[in-house]
């Protein structure tokens, strides 16, 4: 799995449901800059945090972490 191109989904999803990076972060219960982090692709979300954003984006778990 390519933690840039996960990074970059989670953040276009987070977008379109209308939350901001701060707010975000804040309903994972993870710091901003482990989010930018995430985001840009420079760390790998561990199944705990990708269970918590399909949750509150409402998508499945395929639509983050499938390749295309």
């Amino acid at each position: 799995m390519d933690p840039e191109l996960i990074g970059r989904k989670i953040r276009a999803y987070r977008k379109l449901k209308g939350y901001t990076q701060k707010s975000f972060a804040k309903e994972l219960g993870i710091s901003v800059s482990v989010l930018g982090e995430i985001e840009r692709g420079n760390r790998m979300p561990d199944d705990y945090i990708v269970n918590q954003v399909v949750e509150l984006l409402n998508i499945t778990k395929e639509e983050i972490m499938k390749e295309s």
